[in-house]
């Protein structure tokens, strides 16, 4: 039995390396990409007019205003209420070009806008290859999961790819744990660390004992990355044969293609108002805090959390409702910690993955993590370079 889970452990771990190499690092870095990207970026997220120079108007106000100012333009998301002396940072989308039937190309799906003034600040592309600047995090954080595949034939191949790579680092973490520990009486070693003796035996410790001291939060990590990525294709459809799911707006649901998109007969306000009755019916006291709009898919999102919290920090993140653009009927929502036990499992893959579940300790730990899943990528490279080496100079002598 060990034999064979020797060989599967070592061409599952060659196969996967590189690829968790890289979404280790870049997910250490990413556990901040608001505060780093705001860093590296002010332009974007700091508005240029002091917070006393004038009533800051709303992101509903302000997102107008841009559609007006470029009628190519389709403002898909904005925050409704922004914290005090940022700017409106928005997401865009060509709307479509009537010459040829297609969206317009506008070099850019992010505007930054000073809620005072109203003047824009800035644009990018965010997702592009590009090392400035300005789209470096972004870049960082779409590499993570899809290394920069490109899509083709409708594929997503980058997001097929790096869900597939969770699925074998889901199976590799049973392999990996079961060879650490042999028999019983050497189960100590599997939790030490020879840190006296350097060399290929704290590599091979390194990679061994760090794996089981962190096992079950590599296997957190592998199980939210196949959620994240192939949630549809496999996770959810999984899942719904343990536990009773609540339907979902978007799967039951046909994408059009960006060629052909649904133009919404309701406006964002109109979106909004729908949204704050129906909390309001709920008991929320929290604010319709950002609405977005998808054109693939006819629908409006409105998210109920304060100015500061767009991310969604602690818990299972912000709760949204969802409207049909055309005709305004209720199209369900998602309500963290409601529903079956597996609408409260998917709902809880991107807070783990994240960290974000347990605030900054759990992105501290997540970005830890991250630079772990990377140094055992390498330790276990490194181990295997070793022992083919060996067995090279050993064929040759022979």
């Amino acid at each position: 039995m060990r034999p064979p889970l020797v060989l599967l452990h070592r061409w599952f771990g060659l196969a996967v390396a590189l690829f968790l190499f890289i979404s280790g690092l870049t997910g250490a870095v990413i556990s901040w990409d608001h505060e780093l990207d705001a860093w590296l970026n002010p332009q974007l997220f700091h508005a240029a007019s002091a917070p006393d120079t004038g009533a800051a108007r709303s992101g509903l106000e302000l997102a107008a205003q841009v559609e007006a100012r470029d009628p190519r333009v389709r403002v898909n998301y904005t925050l409704t209420a922004l914290e005090p002396g940022h700017t409106a940072l928005m997401s865009v989308e060509g709307k479509i070009d009537p010459a040829i039937g297609k969206p317009y190309e506008l070099g850019y799906n992010q505007v930054a806008v000073d809620p005072v003034s109203g003047k824009l600040q800035g644009t990018r592309q965010w997702g592009e290859v590009s090392l400035a600047r300005e789209n470096l995090l972004p870049f960082l954080y779409k590499l993570h999961y899809t290394m920069h595949i490109p899509d083709g034939w409708g594929i997503e191949f980058g997001v097929w790819l790096m869900g597939i790579i969770g699925i074998v680092w889901f199976v590799d973490c049973f392999i990996a744990l079961y060879l650490s520990f042999p028999n019983l009486r050497s189960w100590r070693k599997s939790l030490a660390f020879r840190w006296k003796e350097k060399g290929h035996k704290l590599n091979f410790d390194l990679h061994r004992s760090g794996g089981v001291w962190v096992w079950l939060l590599l296997l957190i990590l592998a199980v939210t990355s196949v959620s994240m990525n192939l949630q549809t294709q496999v996770m959810r459809p999984l899942v719904a044969k343990f536990s009773t799911l609540s339907p979902n707006a978007f799967d039951s649901r046909t994408p059009q293609p960006p060629e052909k998109p649904v133009q919404p007969l309701l406006t964002r306000e109109q979106a909004v108002v729908l949204a704050k009755a129906e909390a309001a019916k709920r008991g929320w006291t929290l604010p319709a805090g950002g609405v977005f709009y998808s054109s693939s898919y006819g629908l409006y999102g409105v998210g109920f959390f304060e100015a500061d919290n767009d991310h969604g920090d602690g818990g299972l993140g912000n709760a949204w409702l969802y409207f049909d653009g055309r005709d305004g009927s209720a199209a369900g929502g998602v309500i963290p910690g409601t529903g079956s036990a597996g609408d409260i499992f998917l709902q809880a893959q991107f807070p783990l993955h994240s960290g974000r579940i347990l605030g900054l300790p759990g992105r501290i730990m997540i970005s830890v993590m991250g630079l772990l899943v990377a140094m055992l990528s390498a330790t276990g490279l490194i181990i295997w370079l070793r022992k083919r080496r060996a067995r090279v100079v050993k064929a040759i002598q022979l």
